[in-house]
């Protein structure tokens, strides 16, 4: 059964820093794009970033120089390392995948082949 299991939110201040982690399974980090979304409230999904099968990473405008996507392969599981934390990255975060044959854009959720339940982050003072 393909999985992806999210933690690692919860609550901090501004300008805190929180990780993300994300353990999958039922595929592989070689043949599978992961990619981090998250949504706030009355917002739509946004990506955030995305962690590519040769291990390259990209990163959304919004979050470029705070946050930083990686993996490690023998534990089947991509991270999310937030920092600089502002109460605008509240969201309900989530990750998905897509496979690696899929060559549009990483941030379009319509193409993600699997999510995870997602787990909550709240920036606030």
């Amino acid at each position: 059964e393909v999985q992806l299991v999210e933690s690692g939110g919860g609550s901090v201040q501004p300008g805190g820093s929180l990780r993300l982690s994300c353990v999958v399974s039922g595929f592989s980090l070689d043949e599978y794009v992961v990619v981090w979304f998250r949504q706030a409230p009355g917002k739509e999904r946004e990506g955030v970033s995305c962690v590519y099968t040769d291990d390259i990473t990209r990163n959304a405008d919004s979050v470029k120089g705070r946050f930083a996507a990686s993996r490690d392969i023998r534990k089947n599981t991509v991270f999310l390392e937030m920092n600089s934390l502002k109460t605008e990255d509240t969201a309900v975060y989530y990750c998905a995948a897509h496979s690696k044959l899929y060559l549009g854009s990483c941030f379009r959720s319509g193409a993600m082949a699997y999510w995870g339940k997602g787990t909550q982050v709240t920036v606030d003072s």
